[in-house]
């Protein structure tokens, strides 16, 4: 409840220092006297109310959404050791993390992954795929669940899409804003809204997005992280470490959880250059180098 009191309580401060900021500027002033007639208080809550609208919808259905992309089965009643097994250590887990027993599934890929979600950290699930518990011991296997308890217990699922949220409410803000100055300023538009406007918007969105995307992609990065340190310190690192060089026999095969919960998988893929901004995962190698360096 703190973490979420506080990112909303963030948020609520970068809204109230833009709009100072821009009268301090005299941006609204400015604008005023140009015709378009802004209401910066009227915008930044509009922007903020659609801004989390997406991302928290998203967060309460982010278990169903799972369950139904992944076609992850649910272990209601273990029929085999295998799944008495893995019921058995998330259960250890959970318990030694502080947080309620979360639902425990696996779902059908050949690519050795695993993945934690749900809208509050005692009321998750956490997802495992065949083909690693086809070809991790159970050593590394525990180290995977571990990591993704340790995301649970950090409410990494939460905090991601507040981030999200405060993320879309400057995208949307600064977007209108834009488009305000290119129908009205620039354009001379001095009626409603012209075309100039909505075609301005919806390419500044799009520009914006994409840059905004690098910010939420850089917090997923610093999340893997947390998680990995949460993994060793329910299990210890070595388990750990020997997991991540197990994954990296993986990079071969085709990432098959849905973009929508990569970022919440513990194996995204290689990826290289520019596109780096854009990962959800550090490289392997560095998320190895950080645990070994750990005291």
């Amino acid at each position: 409840m703190l973490r979420v009191l506080l990112f909303l309580g963030t948020n609520l401060a970068v809204i109230v220092v833009a709009s100072i900021v821009l009268r301090l500027l005299g941006v609204d002033s400015y604008l005023n006297q140009s015709g378009t007639g802004i209401n910066f208080t009227g915008l930044l809550i509009f922007s903020a109310v659609f801004g989390f609208s997406g991302s928290l919808i998203s967060l309460l259905l982010s278990k169903k959404m799972a369950l139904w992309s992944t076609r992850t089965q649910l272990i209601e009643q273990p029929t085999n050791a295998r799944e008495r097994w893995l019921l058995e250590t998330v259960q250890d887990l959970a318990r030694d993390a502080g947080i309620n027993m979360p639902d425990v599934g696996i779902f059908p890929s050949q690519q050795a992954n695993a993945f934690a979600t749900g809208w509050n950290k005692n009321d998750a699930l956490v997802a495992v795929s065949e083909g690693l518990l086809q070809r991790f011991d159970e050593d590394e296997a525990r180290a995977v669940m571990a990591h993704e308890i340790a995301h649970v217990a950090n409410g990494d699922m939460v905090t991601l899409a507040l981030v999200q949220g405060v993320v879309n409410t400057f995208v949307i803000f600064i977007s209108r804003i834009i488009g305000y100055l290119v129908d009205r300023v620039l354009l001379k538009n001095e009626r409603g809204h012209g075309i100039g406007f909505f075609m301005t918007t919806l390419v500044a969105e799009i520009v914006l997005g994409i840059l905004a995307s690098t910010v939420v992609m850089w917090f997923s990065r610093y999340r893997e992280y947390r998680a990995d340190a949460g993994s060793a310190a329910l299990n210890g690192k070595v388990p750990m470490i020997r997991a991540l060089k197990r994954l990296q026999a993986d990079y071969e095969r085709p990432n098959e959880l849905p973009e929508t919960l990569t970022a919440f998988g513990i194996n995204r893929g290689h990826v290289d250059g520019f596109k780096k901004l854009f990962a959800s995962h550090p490289p392997i190698e560095q998320r190895i180098k950080a645990l070994e360096s750990m005291n």
